[in-house]
C-alpha cells in the first residue's frame, strides 16, 4: 500500500477510535505509526508529540499534521489531518441531521434535558481540576495544604471580581493576570 494511503487510513482509525479527547489519540497514533507500520522510531514520535503539544490547537490534529509532514510532506500533512477529522465530521453531520429532523419530539428534549446536568458536572470537574492545579500545583488526589500558592489565589479572586463586576473580556483578563503574575514573580524572585 502506498505511504499516503497508509497514513490516511491510519489516521481515519485514530479519528474514529480516539474517544476521550486529544490526549486519548496519542497512544493510537503511536501504535499506528511506530508499532504497526514502523514509519517512525519512538524517539522521533516523542519529539513530534512534544512539538504538537507546544503549538496552539487540538493535540490530535496537530500530531496528525506533524506526522504527515514528517513522513510525506505537505500531501501527507493534508491527508493525515483530513483522516483525523473526517470520522468526527461525519458523525456530527449525521447527528446534526437527526437532531434538526426530530428536535420537536418530546423524547429528544427529555434526553437533552437529562444530559445537561452531566455536561455541567463535567465542566465543573474540569474547572476544579484546573483551579487545584493552579493553586496547589497538584492534581485532586495529591493536594497538600502547605503547597497553597497565595499569589495565584489573589490573582484568581481579582480576575473573578473584574469578570463579574465589570464584564471584562476573558482574553483581557487572561492577558492581564499573566502580566501581573509575571511582574509579581519577577519582583519577589519566586520560581515561575
Amino acid at each position: 500500500m502506498p505511504l499516503l494511503l497508509k497514513l490516511f487510513f491510519s489516521f481515519i482509525q485514530v479519528g474514529l477510535f480516539s474517544v476521550g479527547g486529544g490526549y486519548a489519540a496519542i497512544p493510537l497514533i503511536q501504535n499506528q505509526i511506530v508499532y504497526t507500520h514502523h514509519l517512525m522510531t519512538l524517539e522521533e514520535f516523542t519529539d513530534l508529540i512534544t512539538i504538537a503539544e507546544m503549538t496552539p490547537g487540538p493535540i490530535s490534529i496537530n500530531s496528525a499534521t506533524f506526522v504527515g509532514t514528517r513522513l510525506a510532506g505537505i500531501p501527507g500533512a493534508v491527508l493525515c489531518t483530513i483522516g483525523c477529522i473526517l470520522p468526527s465530521f461525519c458523525i456530527c453531520l449525521v447527528l446534526g441531521y437527526f437532531y434538526y429532523k426530530y428536535r420537536s419530539f418530546s423524547g429528544v428534549q427529555t434526553v437533552l434535558s437529562a444530559l445537561r446536568p452531566a455536561v455541567v458536572a463535567l465542566i465543573a470537574s474540569a474547572g476544579l481540576s484546573i483551579l487545584l492545579l493552579g493553586l496547589f500545583q497538584a492534581e485532586k488526589s495529591a493536594v497538600v495544604l502547605s503547597d497553597f500558592r497565595v499569589v495565584e489565589f489573589v490573582l484568581f479572586l481579582g480576575a473573578l471580581f473584574i469578570l463579574r463586576k465589570y464584564k471584562a473580556s476573558a482574553i483581557s483578563i487572561i492577558f492581564g493576570t499573566g502580566v501581573v503574575g509575571t511582574i509579581i514573580y519577577l519582583i519577589t524572585g519566586a520560581p515561575l
